[in-house]
């Protein structure tokens, strides 16, 4: 039996005094060498792991790309075992040296493209296989021993893999039969590729911008209301445009956040009627559903499968009718404090713009300096709109810079006939 290799020789405790007796000058060498190659072991598993990742996020199908990050999850494992064993052995913690994106912009795997690419990791792994399998006679480690019989096992399995993918039939499964590819995995890589560099409408984009358009059209009406009742008076536009942008952003604010809050209540009632509903009578789910799969234009046949296969789990068959009643999930809903916050910042930045020229001048130049800047402010709105709707930006800002103006010119010479009634 072999004899595990330790930092130091036993341990001889005499009273309360421990005494470390270093080892002889060949098991130092023996344990540096041990060392040394499990030091190389985890840089190539570190390696391996960000060649892989980067592989992933380049491939444009989303099956390969979801088995190459199932790889790269094993070699970030593996590396994880050689760091133990490292650590049990009193060595140093291991720094990865390697590119962050591994092997995967070498001037092969670049010309040759991503087949190419995989074919030289299908290669490396069967070097790897043999390169550990040399370890196991030569380390005399057991410890290390045990991990190399498991990595040995797993690298064989990504060989597999590889050749898997290479052939065009990427694995669903490994051979002890746990799933590789995931329905939701590649849902989700789905549909972040189809939306990249597109913000969502029902993100807090949506509402921020909504919260500076609220305020600057209500303030900038306020300013220019004021403004002609009081010929630009810079001490009444101050002290009413602040107490309307604090108001505003109040109210703005709260409001988001008790909508958020109630869609959100009112979702959660719903799924509660209808997991009572699932309860009480799982066939009549059954059948509600199945008839929703119809109506979409799934066969008779299909929709009865799918329905019987979701049944198998309730709290899945729970979720797809909700989806369907309901048209949204939880993940659609909004937070109600992200609401919040982005609503009142938001309309407190907007509100502030119309304001801002009177901090520094009075009269028709303060009116005339916060129109321009306003009719500006309305425009930039108008054309961030179009990150989250289909219209042009020019279009979208002109059209908010036209209301805009609409709006101020109404407001201002409402101001006027008031002032020209309370003189």
């Amino acid at each position: 039996m072999q004899t595990p290799i330790l930092g130091y020789a036993e341990v001889e405790a005499k009273g309360k005094e421990t005494k470390h007796v270093a080892l002889d000058p060949w098991k130092n060498a023996r344990m540096k060498k041990v060392v040394a190659s499990l030091e190389g072991n985890w840089q190539a598993e570190m390696s391996g792991y960000h060649t892989y990742m980067a592989l992933a996020d380049r491939e444009t199908d989303v099956v390969r790309a979801q088995v190459l990050r199932h790889l790269a999850q094993a070699e970030l494992d593996h590396a994880a075992l050689w760091a133990g064993r490292l650590k049990e052995l009193g060595a140093a913690e291991p720094v990865y040296t390697g590119g962050p994106q591994g092997e995967a912009d070498s001037l092969a795997n670049r010309a040759g493209g991503p087949l190419m690419a995989l074919r030289r990791l299908e290669i490396e792994e069967s070097r790897d296989i043999a390169r550990y399998g040399g370890q196991l006679k030569d380390l005399g480690d057991e410890g290390s021993i045990a991990i190399l019989q498991h990595v040995i096992e797993d690298e064989k399995e990504h060989y597999r893999e590889l050749g898997g993918l290479l052939r065009g039939h990427a694995p669903a499964s490994t051979a002890d039969g746990k799933p590789i590819v995931h329905a939701q995995g590649l849902l989700d890589e789905m549909l972040a590729r189809r939306d990249e560099g597109r913000s969502q409408a029902g993100s807090w984009i949506g509402d921020a911008i909504y919260g500076v358009n609220d305020g600057l059209g209500a303030i900038f009406g306020i300013v220019s209301g004021v403004s002609g009742a009081t010929a630009g008076n810079g001490h009444y536009v101050l002290l009413a445009g602040l107490a309307g942008m604090i108001a505003s952003a109040l109210s703005m604010g709260s409001g988001a956040y008790l909508a958020a809050k109630s869609e959100r209540e009112i979702h959660e009632a719903e799924v509660h009627r209808e997991r009572e509903a699932v309860t009480m009578n799982p066939g009549e789910a059954r059948e509600l559903l199945s008839l929703y799969y119809q109506v979409k234009g799934l066969p008779h046949d299909d929709a009865e499968r799918v329905v019987e296969h979701l049944a198998r789990d309730p709290e899945q068959l729970l979720k797809a009718l909700v989806a369907e009643r309901l048209d949204t999930g939880e993940d659609g809903l909004k937070v109600p404090w992200v609401s919040a916050v982005s609503g009142t910042i938001s309309t407190a930045i907007g509100a502030t713009i119309p304001i801002v020229p009177f901090f520094f001048m009075s009269g028709v130049p303060a009116v005339v300096a916060a129109a321009a800047v306003s009719l500006v402010a309305h425009f930039a709105v108008g054309a961030a709109k179009s990150l989250i709707t289909v219209r042009s930006w020019w279009s979208s800002g002109l059209e908010m810079t036209v209301v805009g103006a609409v709006e101020g010119a109404v407001t201002y010479g409402i101001g006027l006939w008031m002032g020209h009634l309370g003189a």
